[in-house]
């Protein structure tokens, strides 16, 4: 999910440790001084976690694998009577931008701002995330209605569109692709008007509840134990480490002095 309405920075304790430590790579600002590192240096760790590790493709197969599960025990309870819907995010759920992103790092560009988004919604060139093909074909089998809900531009609804259909993923229309304008309750709500919501999907814990979105990271994380009971259920959660509300906390730390043995 992108996140529009925030700026990330990681706290200025850990840019200014990042700043004595060589970069690799053209991460350093093109008319800057070589020998200072640029701020969004520091978002390398969770860019190579999301795009290049395997485990978190474990965990995105682990996700659609669950997320199956899950559904054909909600049709075995709702049976033929009632029209099923899914609500799935796009971006980080089904679909891998970290290729903008590690270029903005690149470029020493603060990716956080949104403003390459654009650019990248009609030229670029995302990944599929790995299952989500085969779970919303199998969705789509049993008949459940699919609505891919995201905060990209209305805009570029077209752009969108086209990106998912050149997946060939199933239900790619414009009644079908929820895009930036309400707030993702309102589109939510307007699926539910005539559908039973059986499942959603998401990187990020606003794609879920709008109570999320006016939380605070502790309110956050209140949430998530009062509705434990929801995520692998109902709710079925992918890893994002690449933006998200976390990335301006604090980190706690061992108050030890440092030892080195």
């Amino acid at each position: 999910m992108r996140m529009l309405h925030h700026t990330a920075w990681l706290g200025a304790s850990v840019l200014t440790a990042l700043a004595s430590l060589p970069l690799a790579g053209n991460a350093l600002a093109e008319d800057d001084d070589d020998s200072k590192l640029c701020a969004q240096a520091a978002y390398a760790m969770g860019l190579r976690y999301q795009q290049q590790s395997a485990e978190v493709v474990a965990l995105q197969r682990q996700g659609y694998a669950l997320a199956k599960y899950r559904l054909e025990d909600k049709l075995e309870q709702h049976g033929d009577d009632e029209e099923l819907a899914l609500i799935t995010d796009v971006d980080e759920t089904v679909l891998d931008n970290s290729a903008l992103l590690a270029r903005d790092m690149a470029k020493c560009h603060d990716y956080t701002t949104w403003d390459t988004w654009k650019h990248w919604e009609r030229e670029g060139d995302p990944r599929l995330i790995p299952g989500a093909k085969d779970f919303l074909e199998f969705a789509d089998e049993q008949g459940v209605d699919i609505f891919y809900v995201s905060d990209r531009y209305e805009e570029n609804k077209d752009a969108t569109i086209a990106t998912l259909e050149d997946f060939e993923l199933p239900q790619v229309g414009e009644d079908n692709v929820l895009l930036l304008g309400p707030p993702k309750a309102e589109r939510r709500a307007a699926v539910t008007e005539d559908h039973t919501l059986v499942m959603q999907l998401g990187d990020s814990l606003h794609d879920f509840d709008g109570e999320f979105a006016d939380a605070d990271l502790e309110g956050q994380r209140d949430l998530v134990e009062s509705n434990a009971d929801r995520f692998g259920d109902d709710w079925i959660m992918f890893p994002n480490a690449s933006y998200g509300d976390w990335d301006e906390a604090e980190l706690d730390a061992w108050d030890a002095d440092l030892e080195v043995e």
